[in-house]
């Protein structure tokens, strides 16, 4: 199965027309035509399934002849990852958790970051392939960077927690999960959360965990946390 996405496609639609330049992809290079099917979804859980009615290579349209809802999600899954040096780095970790499976991701800027500003431009676009080729229908969603500071003043629900590298009282995330929830997980810097951070975020009722045994990479924790939330869900009717 090959998964298109266009976010302006809806339920109510009875056709949808591709952007030029997807429709140069679908005509040119998959070499689709007239009577060919499609299978589409719009980032917002429905899969559409669609007929090329007219294969131009500039204006690919396609007529919507059945469409289904994705069942509910067992669990919501909200990372808040510090920006690496590197954005190949953090794009792994975007592609990486996308495929596992999280609802949503906010960049944050920590008093150790080694990057304070980004594009999102680009990371949506690798949220958008990751999701088409792990075949998914909710696309996750990306905020703004914004500062630590600024992400506890907002409402978080469900369980928080925090992993960090101090030498602290922590507990494992994967005992402290519980199944079907909305989790929220903090992901620090290369440097760490200082240990002002720790404690704001402690006094916000995130819980102290580690992901394991040996220190991690911001993106290879961020990546082992959207694991852990799977597994833990993965066989819960």
């Amino acid at each position: 199965m090959q998964l298109f996405y266009n976010p302006e496609v809806s339920e109510n639609q009875q056709e949808v027309i591709f952007p030029k330049d997807e429709s140069k992809h679908i005509v040119k290079v998959l070499r689709k035509k007239e009577g060919d099917k499609l299978n589409i979804t719009n980032g917002k859980g429905f899969l559409f399934s669609a007929e090329i009615i007219e294969s131009n290579p500039n204006k690919c349209k396609a007529k919507i002849i059945e469409f289904e809802k994705e069942s509910q999600k067992k669990y919501q899954l909200h990372l808040a990852v510090a920006p690496t040096k590197m954005n190949d780095r953090f794009e792994t970790f975007l592609e990486k958790a996308t495929e596992i499976g999280l609802t949503s991701i906010t960049p944050i800027i920590c008093e150790h970051s080694e990057r304070k500003i980004i594009k999102l431009n680009r990371f949506e676009r690798v949220l958008q392939s990751a999701m088409k080729q792990s075949l998914q229908y909710s696309l996750p969603q990306i905020s703004e960077a914004i500062s630590f500071k600024e992400f506890m003043q907002q409402n978080h629900a469900g369980q928080k927690f925090i992993a960090h590298c101090e030498e602290h009282d922590k507990k494992s995330l994967q005992k402290e999960l519980d199944p079907r929830k909305s989790y929220t997980i903090l992901i620090g810097p290369e440097g760490d959360f200082s240990p002002e951070e720790i404690e704001m975020a402690i006094q916000h009722q995130f819980i102290p965990v580690t992901l394991g045994h040996t220190r991690l990479r911001t993106e290879t924790a961020g990546i082992v946390a959207a694991h852990t939330a799977a597994l833990i869900n993965e066989f819960q009717e």
